[in-house]
């Protein structure tokens, strides 16, 4: 009887589950601001202040699959906000990365 009761918790929890995961997350209320960019879809105002979730590594990797070469010195501000130095065309400049992944070059 024990064996019995303890395997259909088992199956009622599994199946409980499966239903769980079927549901659609909430759409964003906010879609005009894009949650990552694209190299043909840059945010205007980039780079944008937020929580950035990158990695030093993603970071990196990003801006030189941008262009950018010899990319250093990256570091996350306070506004969340990757900087470093980088260098483009032969030409060093400073580079910032947004969490939106808006690249920016001074």
């Amino acid at each position: 009887m024990k064996k019995l009761l303890i395997a259909t918790a088992a199956i009622a929890f599994s199946a409980t589950s499966v239903f769980a995961q079927a549901t659609k997350p909430a759409a964003n209320p906010d879609g005009d601001t894009p949650a990552v960019a694209t190299p043909s879809d840059q945010n205007t105002s980039a780079p944008v202040e937020g929580a950035n979730s990158f990695t030093e590594g993603q970071a990196k990797d990003r801006i030189v699959e941008a262009g950018y070469a010899d990319v250093t010195e990256l570091k996350l501000d306070d506004k969340g906000v990757w900087q470093g130095k980088a260098t483009k065309d032969g030409k060093a400049v400073m580079v910032s990365l947004d969490y939106q992944g808006n690249i920016v070059a001074k």
